[in-house]
């Protein structure tokens, strides 16, 4: 069997999972989910996330719209969109896409979704939640993660895991699902001293750096499950991971490649959150 993890192939099976949850919603209450997405500007690559979105969401029977608003738009009139989201009954998942632009305070923009409807799991209430293992709503890429190694049957219970990179969307939430799990954390990032070796050390290595191929193959124990949730657009145009994929391969015994690993799945769990929310909802 091969030790590259099929990311493209699990999201589908995610998605499907969702489209019979959103029919089984659509009849017991005759709605369907409704998914908003705020776009900020005109970032290429925004946009591309964006249509994804908006694909998938119809490819499982969920109701989205993208509301495009300027790049200069003022921060008031974007926190008076988000409020009008909020209090907007046919609405269950919302999102502000990032980044936004540099005259708008990421900070305050996200946290002013409701936390019923963050599908992103990043408002406050709710990463305070996944602290305490009680959030319904979790960030979509950490989710992805562990739903990759759930359909391995990763068995988590006493592995090493280490994880380089310590960001509030990726790090951070991943270190807490694996300890959850009975793994044994240990977070790396751009001061960590001897970062090989404690990458040697691990069973599970999951790399969240932006840093085209920052984790080196060698570094790899034999044997080791590795997750590399970066995406580096390099000169040429073609997208690197932050790990040495093609050394790295030759120890690990599951690994996600770069396209086609980790990033599928986090658009199927932004639809698995959305679902959730409107069963919330409506149920």
């Amino acid at each position: 069997m091969s030790n590259i993890i099929d990311g493209k192939g699990i999201a589908k099976s995610v998605r499907e999972d969702v489209a019979k949850g959103v029919e089984e919603l659509k009849k017991k209450t005759g709605k369907v989910p409704k998914l908003s997405v705020i776009l900020v500007g005109e970032d290429p690559a925004s946009k591309v996330y964006v249509g994804h979105k908006s694909k998938f969401s119809a490819e499982v029977g969920i109701d989205s719209d993208t509301i495009k608003l300027p790049a200069d738009t003022p921060q008031d009139e974007l926190l008076g969109v988000i409020d009008k989201l909020n209090a907007d009954k046919s609405v269950h998942g919302l999102l502000v896409q990032l980044p936004v632009p540099d005259h708008l305070d990421t900070e305050l923009v996200t946290q002013r979704i409701a936390p019923e409807k963050d599908v992103d799991g990043i408002t406050y209430p709710n990463f305070g939640r996944l602290l305490t293992s009680e959030a319904d709503l979790e960030p979509c890429t950490p989710s992805g993660v562990m739903e990759l190694l759930k359909r391995h049957n990763v068995d988590l219970k006493g592995k090493a895991a280490t994880i380089v990179g310590r960001s509030n969307i990726v790090g951070k939430p991943i270190a807490l699902m694996l300890m959850r799990n009975h793994a044994t954390i240990t977070i790396c990032h751009s001061r960590t001293t001897d970062l090989e070796r404690r990458v040697k050390e691990a069973d599970i290595v999951v790399a969240a750096t932006g840093k085209a191929e920052m984790i080196k193959g060698s570094w790899i124990k034999k044997g080791a499950i590795v997750i590399d949730v970066g995406v580096n657009r390099m000169e040429d145009g073609k997208l690197k991971g932050d790990v040495e994929f093609d050394e790295a391969v030759k120890n690990a015994s599951l690994i996600t490649p770069v396209p086609g690993g980790v990033g599928p799945m986090t658009i199927a769990m932004l639809l698995n959150n959305t679902l959730k929310a409107a069963n919330k909802a409506l149920l």
